[in-house]
């Protein structure tokens, strides 16, 4: 289910800018994110999941730069 959210708010967000996402149903807690082939986030490396905010400013970092994430590009306080 977290696949498929994520999935809805990277096609919202980069709507003009993604062509194909493809979602890949496994087991075991398998959790990447590629762009072009390039690993960019991958849950086992990382021992976590990407919250949305930094996993769309790695993807808009790649394939995007000049892209304005608006409240994603935010700092916390």
């Amino acid at each position: 289910m977290r696949a498929a959210w994520i999935a809805q708010e990277l096609l919202t967000t980069f709507q003009d800018e993604i062509g194909q996402l493809v979602l890949v149903p496994r087991t075991g807690g398998i959790f990447e994110v590629r762009a072009d082939g390039d690993l960019l986030w991958s849950r086992k490396e990382r021992g976590r999941h990407p919250e949305l905010k930094e996993l769309k400013q790695l993807i808009r970092d790649r394939i995007a730069p000049e892209k304005d994430l608006g409240h994603s590009d935010r700092r916390d306080p």
